[in-house]
């Protein structure tokens, strides 16, 4: 059937459109539980859920169980879900794979299949052939939009576009995370989740995000840099490598386009150049494409090529220090890199 995109899965779902078949294959694992959640509810009525919802791991099942499992007909309904999950735990040569083949050549039309694939493995070509294959990895900034407004949809609030940002600011980009806030977020608030509300329950203030942690080293602003340090490391689950993983990014963005800039792209185009880029990679956990964009732009004006080779030569000599078990000071190595960052010197 080839690959569909998850926007698409859902507006059918919504419909009332169900596949025979759902292979799930990817990353991130919260978009397969959102996936497997609005299939349920699509198909099973709350009263008979229990008896014709069934979740198993595939390492439990061999192929006399499987067969049983997914040809048992529904109990007081039209219809059941069958959920496998992490498919890639069989062995290549079960002969779980050959009842499941056959299966798909012939499925139950009272029967809703879902299989799961756990990791980055290739996808299965007969799976794919027969079933709608979902490749579920990260999101685009305006898809995590997307998601967060549905979720909270779902937990019966709403959330203000501004609180939207500025949570997945507070946060970073891991659904998981994400999601978790959000269910305190929906608990502790009534009809509508509002910038404040993400500030007072998620401890976060505007202006002091990672993101803007790595705006003002983007900025050349050591000082400011270095206070941040105290607000983003101590907060509950920020590190030093999640740092520099953001960091990275960003400082790969500006390369990519001082080497824009340096090839003959007018700095005016540049915003427009380094979106058509993502658009084609698709990287996970950004901001808003513009927003980064317009970001990287403005540090190629600050850095040359040669300084920003330099700054991510340090900042990868600084991963290294934070991933060795010997060390414990994080805030230090962290500005320890601050201070020898080519174009920070003279700042500090």
């Amino acid at each position: 059937m080839g690959v569909i995109p998850l926007d698409k899965a859902s507006a059918a779902l919504r419909r009332g459109e169900v596949a025979e078949v759902y292979y799930l294959t990817g990353v991130e694992e919260v978009l397969k539980d959102d996936l497997i959640g609005a299939v349920s509810r699509t198909v099973l009525d709350p009263a008979a859920r229990d008896f014709n919802l069934d979740v198993r791991a595939a390492a439990d099942l061999d192929g006399e169980a499987l067969h049983a499992l997914v040809e048992t007909p529904p109990m007081l309904a039209a219809r059941r879900v069958v959920v496998v999950r992490g498919i890639d735990q069989w062995r290549k040569t079960a002969k779980v794979w050959e009842v499941l083949y056959r299966y798909l050549e012939h499925p139950s039309p009272t029967t809703v299949l879902i299989l799961t694939q756990a990791g980055d493995d290739s996808p299965d070509p007969r799976i794919t052939a027969a079933a709608a294959h979902l490749v579920l990895n990260g999101l685009t900034p305006d898809q995590v939009a997307r998601w967060l407004a549905r979720r909270a949809e779902t937990a019966g609030v709403e959330i203000d576009p501004e609180a939207a940002e500025h949570l997945r600011a507070s946060v970073g980009g891991d659904l998981g995370q994400l999601a978790v806030e959000l269910e305190k977020l929906a608990a502790a608030t009534t009809g509508r989740i509002t910038v404040a509300d993400v500030t007072r329950l998620v401890g976060v203030r505007r202006g002091e995000t990672v993101h803007d942690w790595v705006d003002a080293v983007l900025a050349r602003d050591t000082r400011r840099a270095v206070e941040l340090l105290d607000v983003v490391l101590e907060r509950s689950g920020g590190t030093g490598v999640q740092l520099l993983m953001t960091l990275g990014t960003a400082l790969v963005g500006a390369r990519l386009a001082r080497a824009l800039a340096d090839g003959g792209v007018a700095w005016g185009r540049l915003p427009a150049e380094l979106k058509q880029r993502l658009r084609a990679a698709r990287p996970p956990k950004l901001r808003d494409w513009d927003v980064e964009c317009a970001a990287w732009s403005a540090a190629a004006r600050r850095w040359n090529a040669d300084e920003l080779d330099g700054a991510l030569a340090a900042a990868a000599t600084a991963d290294r220090s934070l991933k060795s078990t010997t060390v414990s000071d994080e805030r230090g190595i962290l500005v320890s890199m601050l201070l020898a960052l080519p174009a920070t010197r003279a700042a500090a």
